[in-house]
């Protein structure tokens, strides 16, 4: 659980900036994604299965960028959200935790668009943090 909570915190210490023409849903260590919006900046189907949610992005030392999804109203503290990629999935597993939000991945969903714009946060995060 503390690794979770470290990620967390540094995503708290880190101020908003821009990445792409999502430059409106982008914040700190997170992208806000809506069905509604997906089509504009991606080229993949709406790969979720709620309206709206935040992709977010994590640091293992270990795996790398760690790529996750939260449907709006879960993306506090308490919740882990749905791994993306595979260095989450190993991250949560390493650390015996597991998501905690509701499923929210359709079935058979390309998430290559999702993961993009994961790492595109990890990438502004880097960014932030070496000019710190």
């Amino acid at each position: 659980m503390s690794r979770w909570l470290t990620v967390v915190a540094s995503l708290a210490i880190i101020g908003c900036g821009t990445a792409s023409s999502e430059d409106e849903t982008y914040g700190s260590g997170f992208i806000v994604v809506s069905e509604e919006t997906w089509g504009t900046d991606h080229t993949t189907p709406y790969p979720f299965t709620v309206p709206e949610g935040e992709i977010s992005c994590g640091f293992h030392p270990g795996f790398g960028p760690e790529v996750y999804f939260q449907p709006l109203g879960y993306s506090n503290e308490s919740n882990i959200g749905t791994p993306l990629n595979k260095a989450a999935v190993d991250s949560l597993k390493q650390s015996n935790m597991s998501s905690n939000v509701p499923y929210s991945i359709k079935e058979g969903a390309d998430l290559s668009d999702a993961i993009q714009a994961g790492l595109r946060v990890c990438d502004e995060q880097s960014d932030i943090l070496s000019k710190l």
